[in-house]
């Protein structure tokens, strides 16, 4: 059973050092959000927003984080969903089902993150682009002229 079963949430350019009970906070600058364990142990859990990670949605009044939250490395190994302010319990996991989810998650990342496109400076930055052409081969060169 769930401690808290509804978050507040509070937008905040810092998480604080101490996050309180019962609270949801949420740093658009940093892009996480992090709040104290819904099942009242007591440990700080945080949820980065990245393409692989969590997803966060402000409806105007609640908040909603996707997908769960499974606390598989803390005791409580607590599992929750938080849907518009709200913490929905979830079943518990199977030390199976969290390593493969584990590795689920791994290939997405690696995935996601081999299909980064080259990240360019701007023109008169150290290293635009005149100067990564020239480290290049002229096959690197040429490719890159053609697409």
């Amino acid at each position: 059973m769930m401690r808290h079963e509804l978050l507040e949430h509070a937008f905040v350019e810092h998480i604080p050092e101490k996050v309180k009970p019962g609270i949801l906070y949420v740093s658009m600058e940093y892009g996480t959000a992090a709040h104290s364990c819904c099942c009242g142990c007591g440990e700080e859990i945080v949820t980065p927003f990245t393409p692989t990670d969590w997803k966060m949605i402000f409806d105007g009044e609640t908040v909603s984080l996707n997908p769960s939250i499974g606390n598989w490395t803390l005791d409580c190994r607590s599992h929750y969903v938080i849907k518009r302010g709200r913490v929905i319990e979830a079943g518990p996991w199977t030390d199976e089902q969290v390593a493969a989810e584990r590795l689920r998650d791994r290939k997405v990342k690696s995935r996601h993150y081999a299909q980064q496109p080259e990240v360019r400076k701007a023109p008169g930055h150290a290293l635009d682009l005149e100067h990564e052409t020239e480290a290049k081969s002229i096959w690197q060169r040429i490719w890159h002229f053609i697409r």
